[in-house]
């Protein structure tokens, strides 16, 4: 084996996932263009810029002051909503730490991972640099801290919050640390996530740091010999260079073992093959320069560690700081720990195109070479004309390119290194290798594809399909079964939600090209089946299923097995003409009729659609009760067949849907006819002797009645059935009937089935034979929690029949007519997708099949708003926070539908007054409405402390310290101080102290002298 391709240790770590953001690119694919181009991104400005931006005009005039910054756009703007932050908070975070939330969440999608939704253990490990906001904005703007506690501002301001932030908002449960080496700290920090990995102290890992210095339009002044460029340009390893330009950039990587990673089908864009870190110590000239005996040192212990020779690796991002003295202590160790044999080594210097990103370089240095080892190409430094005097380029393996350039492979896999050195001399390298080969796969996915798409607004769901959209375009050898696996088990579920289902790509393109907003918010639903009756079957009711769904095809099979009859030939072969004419017959029609629906429950079972509550329509109600787990399949199937064939045997009947309401249909009944089901307010069924309804129904229309004769061979539900009682009691009692697992509507009742009914075959003789409830039934239903009625079974006739279900319920249909189902599992896709854009539960890892990948997609694009407290113009520094005392009481009106009328004055100062004007001040929302929720505005445990405190000064009335738990609405918390209290001002209720009097009366002198004691 070659030098180049060592045995596999178990060490390496894979890089699954990256996002950043640095000057002049918004995105880690414009980074790497921009590092292709090799071309300077930092910003020059003026004199005038920098005095707008609050730099003293004396100083940003002076001949020595150079007007030079890498800036990152949009620092002053967040998602506050996204990460439930109120615009006050929002405004008091510290940029650093919004801008490295976004970019933490980023980086997870485009590992394939979901923010909030991750069950594996995943670390984060981060790195902030100083909070230049807060000194520069904050505490120079009087009056933005003035409602602002001590710990509030500490929690929105500290770096070492920015970890455990970042695993709070996005439930993140791993180790999660905040690191901090000055420079080299995001390299630090990936090292440690690296080392937690191998230890198994997390699953997955994020690591990464930001910077962010404001304001961004304030340069330096250059001092001979200092860190700072003379020519506002950072030129590494030149004979010019002189310095450092400094710039703002945020980055971040997600990690897994490799084993892992590749086990796991994720997308591998590179591999740490080991890394290091150490400290110079004293050996070296001063605590902030360099030292060349450390770095040698940590170059040398990542690669002992790799199990790599430094000749194998033929490319270094370097620290390049473009320093005098900087620059020739790094070459000099790198040409020690590298030796001089090799194939050309070629060197990278990131901080000449973006500057120097103090926390955040070296993370940005990483991505850099995991994206040049991705595309194979060694990046350029074109800022490189001739080297420093003291570093001799001609001897040794090291180079700079002027052009991006192919990387060759010499033999085994493409090599890497990253350096960051820190101020105070902590020192990280790292070697990296290109990836493996995924490994190979199966032909997988499904027909059709589902593809899910949320966001929490609107306007941020149409650029989720757009973006996907224009990725798709751009990638047409995508698989689709890699895409949908990846936004179902990769992205987290919002409440604004679409679905497409697409057979390929180029059907996926055009249905997201017709995406649009949903009518209602998904909500936490749960699901409601709904077994229909007889009358609904269809042949061919559920072909397709049976010819893509094993799990339909075993219960349809099973049934098969089990019946006297040929099922499968009277669904699915045959004559449709012939086995329709059989369908019709009431033996044959409510066993297939069980068993299409029974293994159409199951396949959603198996999908993880549990049902809350079941109802069925007569037949259906066998169904609901076999799911329920009250029948066993068997006796169940065994059940309805000898139940159809006693019905069968009776003489034929009719049915006649009436659209009147029950009370007055009753009346009009004679000639055996009687109440068969009561499906609406305005809608029952009548049953009884053909004759008799064949007169009835005659009678009605000459009156103006609506009616429809059902497709029926016998009068169910009614007299003409008492004959099949005795027989089939018989055979009940013979069967083992079990109180049911899962609650369902009683047809009988319309009410919630009793454990004692369910088990009782009596039960099942009356159900027989009296009405069918079901209006009573589905209303209790809809009287409940938001679920989604899903009708289990051939056509619509109950979601018709449940009406429209209003804004808390969603009402999706069952199996189409076979004439119009779509190809390739489109019912099941299409109903799986609604299911899921209402707020159900799917379970996405049963619904997929064969093998997928996690694979780069657009990841979620944030609806910023600017949140950003100014300076103001020439304002000293000075800590502003105070213990924000309460304020009079102002008179603060709820939101308004109309103008106020003339002549009219101040409202008196009541409850709802103060309360409003209290949030409304500490959220920082101007138009806090009586019913907004307190958690849904962004408020939080210390900001609700401080709200209850306010409002129990301003009232004087003593609440608890959770009432806003309790009364999260300023309606809600109004009502508790009323309730709690007297408003300020008012008197004690006489009643309450008249009975307080009475109470106290009947106690003995012992037992008031106990109370009174408690109550102190």
């Amino acid at each position: 084996m070659s030098a180049r391709q060592a045995e596999p240790t178990g060490l390496e770590i894979a890089v699954v996932g990256m996002a950043g953001r640095f000057p002049g690119a918004d995105s880690v694919g414009r980074f790497w263009e921009n590092v292709v181009d090799g071309g300077e991104r930092l910003t020059s400005f003026t004199a005038e810029d920098a005095i707008a931006a609050g730099v003293a005009p004396d100083e940003a005039r002076r001949p020595d002051y150079r007007h030079v910054h890498g800036v990152l756009d949009g620092v002053e703007y967040f998602d506050n909503v996204l990460f439930g932050y109120t615009p006050r908070d929002a405004a008091l975070l510290d940029p650093q730490q919004r801008i490295f939330l976004e970019c933490a969440w980023a980086a997870l999608e485009n590992a394939g991972y979901a923010p909030r939704a991750e069950r594996a253990s995943v670390g984060v490990y981060a790195s902030a640099s100083q909070n230049a906001y807060l000194l520069g904005n904050l505490l120079r703007s009087p009056g933005a801290l003035a409602n602002t506690g001590p710990q509030e501002l500490l929690l929105a301001t500290e770096k070492d919050m920015l970890a455990a932030r970042v695993s709070y908002h996005l439930d993140l449960r791993g180790p999660s640390l905040s690191v901090q080496s000055s420079c080299s700290s995001s390299l630090v920090a990936v090292h440690m996530a690296c080392q937690a990995l191998i230890a198994g102290e997390c699953e997955l890992a994020l690591a990464g740091g930001v910077t962010v210095h404001v304001p961004q339009y304030e340069g330096y002044r250059h001092t001979p010999g200092s860190v700072f460029s003379s020519s506002g340009h950072c030129l590494p390893f030149d004979a010019e260079a002189d310095g450092t330009v400094f710039g703002n950039g945020v980055g971040a990587v997600v990690l897994k073992p490799l084993a892992d990673a590749l086990a796991d089908r994720d997308t591998v864009h590179a591999v740490i093959l080991g890394s290091a870190v150490n400290n110079d110590g004293a050996r070296k000239v001063g605590f902030t320069a360099p030292g060349v005996d450390g770095q040698i040192a940590v170059v040398r212990a990542a690669h002992r560690v790799a199990g790599v020779h430094p000749r194998t690796i033929s490319y270094v991002e370097t620290h390049g700081t473009g320093t005098s003295l900087g620059d020739p202590i790094e070459f000099q160790a790198l040409t020690e720990a590298f030796g001089t044999e090799g194939t050309p080594c070629t060197l990278g210097t990131l901080k000449a195109q973006i500057g120097h990103l103090s926390g955040a370089a070296g993370v940005a240095g990483l991505i850099k070479t995991v994206l040049a080892l991705k595309h194979r190409v060694l990046p350029p430094s074109r800022h490189f004309s001739r080297p420093n005097p003291d570093i001799d380029l001609d001897s040794g393996r090291f180079r700079l390119l002027g052009e991006a350039t192919p990387w060759p492979q010499d033999t085994g896999r493409r090599r890497a290194a990253v350096s960051s050195f820190g101020i105070g001399g902590t020192n990280a390298h790292m070697v990296l290798e290109e990836p493996p080969p995924p490994p190979p796969r199966s032909r997988g996915g499904r027909e059709r594809e589902v593809l899910t798409l949320s966001a929490r607004e609107d306007e941020r769901l149409l650029e989720v399909a757009a973006r996907l959209r224009e990725h798709l375009l751009a990638h047409p050898e995508t698989e689709l079964a890699d895409v949908a696996a990846t936004l179902q088990s990769g992205r987290a579920p919002q409440r604004r939600r679409a679905t497409v289902t697409c057979t390929d790509l180029g059907s996926a393109v055009a249905a997201l090209a017709a995406v649009r907003p949903p009518a209602a918010d998904a909500r936490d639903r749960g699901v409601v089946f709904m077994f229909p009756g007889q009358g609904t079957q269809r042949v061919g009711m559920g072909r397709d299923l049976y010819e893509t769904e094993e799990t339909f095809r075993t219960w349809i099979d099973a049934a098969d097995n089990r019946l006297d009859f040929d099922l499968r030939g009277l669904l699915y072969d045959g004559d449709p003409a012939e086995n329709a004419r059989a369908l019709e017959r009431t033996g044959r029609t409510q066993p297939a009729l069980f068993a299409v629906e029974h293994a159409l429950a199951q396949v959603w079972l198996e999908l993880g659609i549990t049902p809350r509550a079941m109802i069925g329509h007569s037949l259906g109600e066998y169904v609901a009760a076999t799911v329920a787990g009250c029948f066993d399949f068997a006796t169940a199937l065994d059940l309805v067949a000898a139940r159809a064939r006693l019905m069968q045997e009776q003489p034929p009947g009719a049915m006649l849907a009436v659209g009147l309401p029950v009370d007055e249909v009753r009346p009009v009944l004679d000639g055996g006819i009687a109440v068969a089901a009561v499906n609406g307010p305005d809608l029952c069924v009548v049953s009884g002797p053909l004759p008799a309804v064949e007169a009835l129904e005659k009678e009605l229309r000459s009156a103006g009645t609506t009616c429809r004769r059902l497709h029926t061979s016998h009068a169910f539900h009614s007299p003409m059935m008492e004959a099949v009682a005795a027989p089939f009691e018989a055979m009940l009692r013979k069967a083992v009937l079990r109180p049911p697992q899962i609650p369902f509507v009683s047809n009988l009742t319309g009410d919630w089935i009793r454990p004692e009914e369910a088990a009782d075959p009596a039960y099942w003789v009356r159900h027989l034979l009296a009405p069918v409830r079901f209006h009573e039934g589905v209303g209790r239903l809809l009287a409940g929690p938001a679920s989604v009625f899903l009708e289990v079974g051939p056509g619509a006739t109950l979601r018709t029949l449940a009406g429209r279900g209003g804004d808390d319920h969603v009402l999706l249909g069952g199996l189409p007519d076979p004439e119009r189902e779509g190809p390739g599992g489109d019912y099941l896709a299409r109903t799986a997708g609604r299911l899921w854009a209402a707020g159900a539960s799917v379970d996405w890892g049963r619904w997929r099949r064969g093998t997928w990948s996690r694979i780069p997609l657009p990841t979620y694009p944030f609806g910023r708003r600017r949140h950003w407290v100014e300076p103001a113009p020439g304002a000293e520094l000075g800590l502003a926070v105070t213990a924000a005392r309460p304020q009079e009481p102002q008179p603060v009106r709820p939101r308004s539908s109309g103008p106020e009328p003339a002549g009219a004055t101040e409202p008196a100062v009541g409850p709802s007054d103060i309360v409003l004007r209290i949030w409304r001040e500490l959220l920082g929302i101007d138009d806090v409405g009586l019913d907004d929720d307190f958690f849904e505005l962004g408020g939080h445990s210390l900001l609700a402390t401080r709200i209850i405190a306010r409002v129990t000064e301003a009232t004087g009335v003593e609440l608890p310290g959770d009432a806003l738990y309790s009364a999260p609405t300023p309606r809600e918390l109004v009502a508790l101080v009323e309730r709690s209290g007297s408003s300020p001002g008012g008197e004690a209720d006489p009643e309450t102290v008249a009975e307080l009097v009475a109470e106290i009366a009947e106690l003995s002198p012992e037992e008031v002298e106990d109370w009174l004691r408690r109550e102190s």
